[in-house]
């Protein structure tokens, strides 16, 4: 293993708060593999650069040397955690929730080492539990300390309802990490008064505490609001190599430090680098944002993939060439109205271009429209239909294609 110096300054990189950080250092010292935990509940099939932030950084504690075990929450998911929520989750089903874990756990081992990941399922322990074990585990818990936490707090004060097995999610995360002995678990920021019931727990049944690890959340492709497939602003780990490409190569400038450092398989000490170059006014963000892209797009499509998406994406747009795959549509959508005219905004709907004839409007008004590649004047709602025969093409920005047949 490297020294504990080298380790906490790959293990510190990108993270929030590691509570205690001595623990984590006297865990170190010891020399041997700690057991690293993370918990996730499967609410959703398919993953994004997001949800693998984590992911990430468990895969750095395995190139360290560290085993992991990733816990599928299929006892916990059925209650649904609270933590940053202003409203009580809806519940899911067993079935919904195995068909989701079994996605989860395929798109994760696209990141993790699999020889060095235990897979866990925490309903194992969870659904068996008898009402006294209940019933003692939640007597170790105090509600007023619950209740102080952000979320329940905002929650209570602004007369927003409260569900009262809420309160049990914490108290099974808690007991997630006694059944699996913890050295350290980790969690989003939101998830600091999880973990740390964790440490409390673990202590007062006369084990070790854990150490607490949270990572921040990811910026979308908008550059502000979190990544969530609700913003439209994510990037989808199942999304096709040129896609993935093409997504990573829109986020803005001054992002591209914290993607490589959350997301990119690159060594810390070349991210520092890149961190000073953009500190200097050295770096040429172009550059490396193509290197980011191909980076992100080799880890989650295989070594080379990376390469040929950014072929596909420089002859589709530095040379303005049709990308080869677009989706085809009758040319029968194309219809005149009672003035001679077709409504452009509606065909834009109804070619998948735009979601709406509303949006297909402000579409147009962006300048973006083009059809066989000459430009949509703004305001240009209403267009002659000679403009329209089989093979042409409209177009909206670099990414959304239609072909009429």
């Amino acid at each position: 293993m490297l020294s504990v110096d080298e380790q906490l300054k790959v293990i510190l990189s990108g993270t929030m708060q590691v509570v205690p950080l001595d623990e984590l250092k006297k865990k170190l010292e010891k020399g041997v593999p700690l057991n690293i935990k993370l918990g996730v509940d499967p609410t959703s099939p398919d993953l994004h650069l997001g949800h693998a932030v984590p992911l990430r950084k468990m895969r750095q504690f395995q190139d360290l040397g560290h085993n992991v075990t990733l816990i599928i929450g299929n006892g916990t998911a059925l209650i649904g955690d609270p933590s940053g929520r202003d409203s009580t989750r809806p519940p899911l089903t067993e079935e919904q929730v195995e068909a989701n874990a079994q996605t989860y756990v395929a798109q994760a081992m696209k990141i993790l080492d699999p020889e060095r990941t235990k897979v866990v399922h925490n309903g194992d322990w969870i659904k068996p539990m008898t009402l006294d074990k209940m019933l003692g585990l939640m007597s170790k818990f105090n509600v007023a300390r619950i209740l102080e936490r952000e979320d329940f707090h905002n929650r209570y004060t602004n007369g927003q309802s409260i569900a009262l097995h809420e309160f049990i999610y914490p108290v099974l995360q808690a007991y997630d990490s006694v059944m699996v002995k913890a050295d350290l678990e980790m969690g989003g920021n939101d998830q600091i008064f999880n973990l740390l019931a964790g440490r409390d727990l673990m202590r007062d049944m006369g084990m070790e505490p854990q150490v607490a690890l949270t990572m921040p959340l990811l910026e979308g492709l908008d550059g502000h609001k979190k990544m969530s497939k609700s913003y439209h602003n994510y990037v989808g780990l199942t999304d096709e190599p040129a896609d993935m490409y093409g997504k990573l190569m829109s986020i803005a400038d001054e992002m591209v430090p914290r993607y490589f450092r959350l997301c990119s398989t690159l060594p810390v000490d070349e991210v520092d680098k890149i961190d000073a170059a953009f500190a200097d006014g050295t770096a040429d963000p172009y550059k490396l944002k193509r290197e980011l892209a191909r980076n992100i797009v080799d880890l989650y499509h295989g070594e080379g993939e990376g390469q040929k998406a950014e072929a596909a994406f420089d002859a589709q747009f530095k040379k303005n060439q049709v990308p080869d795959d677009i989706k085809e549509f009758p040319i029968s959508l194309v219809q005149p109205n009672d003035e001679g005219k077709v409504y452009l905004a509606k065909l834009l709907a109804d070619v998948e271009i735009a979601k709406s004839a509303g949006e297909g409007r402000r579409l147009i008004d962006g300048g973006g429209v083009k059809i066989d590649g000459k430009a949509v004047p703004a305001k240009s709602y209403n267009v002659d239909p000679t403009l329209f025969s089989p093979g042409c093409v409209l177009q909206s920005g670099k990414r959304h294609w239609a072909r009429l047949v």
